[in-house]
């Protein structure tokens, strides 16, 4: 279980590409000293100009950051020569990272597709089956070549809910664990089932050879991964035909297609979590239920009802108390296997490479790509301003929209360093921390399982939490018009389960977009009346892949308000919790769009021109819509110029009252301007502005949005993660009516771990079998030493054989568990010598 600390010590990375620059371009300049008063007068980003471009070589990454070309590559590297490279190159840094998995995705639809092929991984047993002919530390130290460790659960190895379910998860791991000949019945039983048949060792349906088609990305190490794949299956009588794509020809086949066409059985999928998930509950929905995304993949999903069931419990976070969430949590667990749409393969470490010469904030779960942070402490060391350029496997993979738009972690990338969200998440806790809150309020009813950690909000628990009556519950498509709770509920009153009040800070509606127009509360209405809009079969805009995410929202939704506007006051009410009173914040505080890009979204799906998700796209037989490039750009220009002379405001019933006439006529003439200046319709709010995108050529700029309200250090603190380091002491071999002493160690930086950072150590005793044998928890030394005594009785129990002790170590400094393990054997006693 010494996961991590086996891999930490061996990883970097790095990737990247040439800028589209002018030949003539001087150099890139990398500021002026930072000196305390120039510091002090800035606003927003760091550095001035940024340019992303399109680089999918990882063996050019430390010759690129060495020449100064290029000063960071967003996409995590696990290439062992490419990563020593990186190490010893005097020019180079990096930053590790944990939060990225790679996975099986497998295609449900069937028995057979729409041409009549057999699809055998409609059949869950087969599905479930191919857990034991997956080899996963094959996968792990040879093909990732030591930098990712094996995964079969959807809970990620490297976050909070591993370490606390860990004797269920290493249950389940022992169950399915590598055994190909298991495998191989398994699958022939429910093949003949199916009314295949073997011959000449290979499968055959009405007369034709079963042939997989296993879709197979060829831009990292994922290539590799799948020849193996295709290999396991060949050896059990399947022929396979591996098709090698990249990122954006593999999403046209297995994100935007029908999966009933057949194009594809198998496709070697890949994630980044980009926050640390101090809670995975929500995972069972994401992955294995049509609730989980839009695209048609997800709505072939049919997972048991019992698995739908929980999964949507652990959605709303409905339990009683911590008990009954970990009895949820284990169960789902042990269906979620059973099931099988997807298996997880491994946890991968990353390396984000960067020059040495430059520092940010990257998460312990998604790296450069995956942090939040990156836009506000992006910097040269002892610098400020300049420009840098940053090269990526992937750029504009799909189209850009905020309601149903690309997905790809390199283009929220980017997209996040154009937004300025209410709240931002810890790089090392996950906790979030206000960014546009002054504080937040939160009220939980009696028996809700919450903590707080941060001192910006304040948590009360009460009896009772009634709903008032004029908080906003729902939308009337047909009339066009919002729905209070005193409406829904005549009968009386609504309760909830929580209460969050969000008090925003001074100034928050004068706050600028980037095309110059201010800020209002139309921003935040219209994408929550949106969501309504797209869920409902009566509006020209109804979305049916939108409808199954819609209803697992409106199952705890119980309703908002706005209290004040000056200063900006929330309160929203809702039955769905999270253990962290912070993660609830963060899930109750909207996140504003300018309504004026949205209403030619809303005018192009109207008309039947363009569509806000892929599956309306596909369904309609028109563009998804793309506010950056492509088609729709053309499309747009024509709306925008109906709008302006319209002067229209999409569901003006309900926006008018929020939106003063002089602003629609300011708005659409902002929007004028700006698609003129910068030849796209992304507006945002964050320290960073598209300034320019040219997806011929693979590249974008970013350029500092002077008029960002905030001082350009206030997030520099956030700068280093504190991760203990664990070994342990003892003996190897122990005889049978001796005790063992076994002694950890939690340090940092060769330094003592504070005793009063760390949350809980626990240990896990299993024999040589694999079964739990014992558990409990050390007793403290002292300066940053546990100890564990094992008698005599209790090693006798173990019987004779290889045993291996695991300790798991929780910190308040950083939410990713530390791991450490000491294997040692029990011998029978040593038989007395005779006596001469």
């Amino acid at each position: 279980m010494n996961r991590w600390a086996v891999v930490a010590g061996v990883v970097m990375l790095a990737v990247v590409g040439l800028a589209l620059l002018p030949a003539s371009r001087a150099p890139l300049s990398t500021g002026v000293p930072a000196t305390p008063e120039a510091l002090a007068e800035r606003r927003g980003a760091l550095i001035d100009r940024l340019v992303f471009t399109q680089e999918s070589d990882p063996g050019r990454v430390t010759g690129l950051l060495e020449t100064g070309s290029h000063q960071a590559f967003v996409q995590g590297i696990g290439s062992i020569p490419v990563y020593r490279r990186l190490r010893d190159a005097p020019g180079a840094d990096y930053d590790l990272s944990y939060g990225s998995s790679v996975e099986l995705t497998l295609n449900p639809v069937g028995p057979t597709f729409r041409d009549g092929r057999l699809n055998p991984f409609h059949v869950p047993a087969i599905r479930e089956a191919l857990h034991q002919l997956v080899d996963r530390d094959y996968i792990a130290e040879e093909l990732y070549g030591g930098l990712a460790v094996p995964r079969w659960l959807p809970i990620s190895t490297a976050f909070p809910d591993y370490a606390r379910l860990a004797e269920t998860a290493r249950a389940l791991e022992l169950r399915y664990a590598y055994d190909p000949a298991a495998a191989e019945a398994t699958i022939a039983r429910e093949m003949r089932a199916l009314g295949a048949s073997r011959e000449a060792g290979r499968w055959h349906h009405r007369g034709e050879p079963v042939t997989l088609i296993l879709l197979i990305r060829n831009d990292d190490e994922r290539r590799r991964v799948g020849d193996y794949l295709a290999n396991q299956l060949e050896d059990i009588g399947f022929a396979v035909e591996r098709r090698y794509r990249n990122a954006e020809e593999a999403s046209r086949l297995w994100i935007a297609g029908d999966p009933a066409a057949g194009q594809w059985h198998l496709y070697t999928g890949g994630w980044i979590s980009i926050v640390i998930q101090r809670d995975q509950a929500q995972n069972f929905s994401d992955f294995f239920t049509p609730r989980g995304r839009a695209e048609p993949l997800w709505q072939a999903y049919m997972p048991s009802p019992e698995l739908d069931a929980l999964a949507e419990r652990l959605e709303r976070r409905d339990y009683a108390d911590w008990d009954e969430r970990q009895a949820l949590m284990a169960r789902a667990l042990e269906l979620a296997m059973q099931d099988s749409v997807r298996l997880w393969l491994v946890d991968r470490l990353s390396v984000s490479a960067r020059a040495s010469n430059v520092s940010v904030a990257a998460d312990l779960a998604g790296g450069l790509a995956g942090s939040a942070l990156w836009p506000y402490t992006l910097r040269y060391d002892g610098r400020l301003g300049g420009e840098m350029v940053f090269g990526t496997p992937g750029l504009l993979t799909e189209p850009w929209n905020p309601i149903a738009g690309s997905n790809w972690i390199f283009d929220r990338m980017i997209t996040r360093a154009l937004a300025d969200p209410p709240l931002l998440p810890d790089p090392y806790t996950g906790l979030y921390r206000p960014q546009r809150l002054e504080h937040a309020e939160v009220t939980v009813a009696e028996g809700v399982t919450l903590t707080r950690s941060l001192d910006w909000l304040s948590l009360e628990r009460q009896a009772r939490i009634v709903v008032p009556e004029d908080a906003w519950l729902g939308w009337d498509a047909g009339e066009g018009r919002l729905i209070t709770v005193g409406e829904a509920h005549p009968e009386g009153p609504l309760t909830a389960r929580t209460r969050v009040r969000l008090h925003y800070e001074d100034g928050y509606l004068a706050q600028r977009w980037h095309d110059g127009s201010r800020r209002s509360v139309a921003d935040l209405l219209l994408p929550w009346i949106l969501a309504f809009e797209r869920a409902d079969e009566a509006s020209p805009l109804f979305d049916a892949a939108h409808q199954p995410t819609f209803e697992a929202y409106r199952q705890h939704f119980r309703g908002w308000r706005i209290l004040s506007t000056e200063p900006l006051i929330i309160e929203a009410y809702s039955d769905q919790g999270f253990p962290d009173a912070e993660t609830l914040v963060a899930a109750r505080a909207p996140q504003p769009l300018p309504w004026h890009t949205l209403a030619l979204g809303i005018l192009a799906e109207r008309r039947g021109e363009l569509a806000f998700s892929s599956h309306q796209a596909d369904r309609r037989g028109i563009d998804w819509l793309n506010l950056v490039a492509g088609p729709s750009l053309a499309i747009l220009e024509r709306y925008l110029a109906e709008a302006r002379e319209r002067h229209y405001l999409p569901f003006a019933a309900a926006l008018a009252p929020w939106v003063e006439e002089a602003e629609i006529a300011a708005r659409y003439a902002a929007l004028d301007a700006w698609v003129a200046s910068r030849g796209h319709y992304w507006v945002g709010d964050g320290p960073f502005e598209l300034a320019a995108v040219y997806p011929l050529e693979g590249s974008l700029v970013l350029e500092r949005f002077e008029d960002f309200p905030d001082p350009a250090n206030e997030w520099l603190s956030l700068s280093q993660a504190a991760l203990p380091e664990l070994t342990t002491r003892g003996p190897l071999v122990v005889h049978a009516g001796d005790s063992a002493e076994v002694r950890l160690s939690v340090t940092r930086q060769g330094e003592p771990y504070p005793a009063a950072a760390i949350d809980a150590i626990r240990y896990l005793l299993f024999d040589g079998q694999g079964r739990l044998a014992g558990r409990g928890e050390p007793r403290p030394l002292g300066d940053g030493e546990w100890g564990l005594t094992l008698d005599a009785e209790r090693l006798a129990a173990l019987g004779a054989g290889a045993h291996r002790l695991e300790f798991i170590l929780t910190s308040q400094r950083v939410a990713l568990p530390g791991f450490a393990s000491h294997l040692f054997a029990t011998l029978p006693a040593t038989a007395p010598e005779a006596s001469p």
